[in-house]
């Protein structure tokens, strides 16, 4: 069975809201768009979470993982990159974060440690329904003392005979007017420069605003999945976005759909949600 197929049978085993029928005539219009691939392969459709889960603490206070993968598997996502994750901290009880929520969601997981941190380690972590291939994570160049910063690279495997797809998982710094923000993009942009094309995805905390500088040298590379501004912090109201999904080369990708989960306690973010046509060929 198809990519396409598959995530179109399950959504429509329940019951259909408008939104819902909306998305779905989007994927059969991007079908349309790739009807020069169609003789070969359906397009892939995949479902992009970026969740910022301020180490598994709501705003409530409580450390509960299980809601994170609940808010998590509500949208039935195929590929999802996690900020501020931590593994056998003290604040976290010593539990292997990454793997609690691999175990919780039923996906493969890679995690991308940054820092040591009261007795564990801390970082971004990539939750993934596909195999996959292979990670690294790359340090970025930091300005300050403290936070070490770095952009998960994991490649998964596609059905259906589909190249591989590299997602670039990635938490850059929060200081307003940080010059490290503006590097961390450039050195970004020169990793998916060097990979020669191929099919990628940018997604995470990025900690810019759509207007800031670092959003700008990002476009060089990376087009955003929203072109209307979705706040995505602080949860409770939120009033920026700086949380993305952006991807890369554009004339492979079709966005069908992007919004913010209405998500209030379970961190101090929004996630956000990207449902991403790719065509099989150039």
């Amino acid at each position: 069975m198809r990519l396409g197929q598959l995530r179109f049978q399950r959504t429509v085993s329940g019951r259909f809201s408008r939104l819902d029928w909306f998305v779905h005539f989007l994927a059969l219009l991007f079908s349309a768009v790739c009807s020069d691939a169609l003789s070969a392969e359906q397009p892939a459709l995949l479902r992009v979470l970026s969740y910022n889960i301020h180490h598994g603490e709501g705003v409530d206070g409580k450390l509960d993982l299980e809601r994170i993968a609940r808010v998590i598997l509500s949208v039935e996502p195929d590929l999802v990159a996690l900020q501020e994750v931590d593994c056998n901290t003290k604040r976290t009880e010593f539990v292997d974060q990454p793997a609690e929520l691999a175990r919780l969601t039923n996906m493969a997981v890679i995690f991308g440690d940054n820092i040591p941190y009261q007795g564990g380690r801390y970082g971004n972590a990539v939750l993934s329904r596909f195999p996959v291939i292979g990670s690294e994570n790359h340090p970025l160049q930091s300005f300050y003392d403290g936070e070490q910063r770095g952009v998960l690279e994991v490649e998964v495997e596609l059905p259906n005979n589909l190249p591989s797809l590299l997602l670039f998982a990635t938490h850059l710094d929060y200081r307003a007017n940080s010059p490290e923000r503006i590097v961390s993009a450039r050195q970004i942009n020169a990793l998916i420069a060097s990979r020669g094309g191929r099919p990628a995805l940018l997604v995470g905390d990025l900690n810019a605003d759509p207007w800031s500088c670092a959003m700008r040298e990002f476009s060089k590379q990376w087009k955003r999945s929203n072109r209307r501004v979705l706040p995505t912090y602080p949860a409770d109201m939120p009033c920026k976005q700086i949380d993305y999904v952006m991807f890369h080369p554009a004339n492979r990708w079709r966005v069908i759909e992007t919004r913010v989960l209405r998500e209030t306690i379970a961190s101090d973010h929004r996630p956000i949600l990207a449902v991403l046509g790719m065509c099989p060929n150039d």
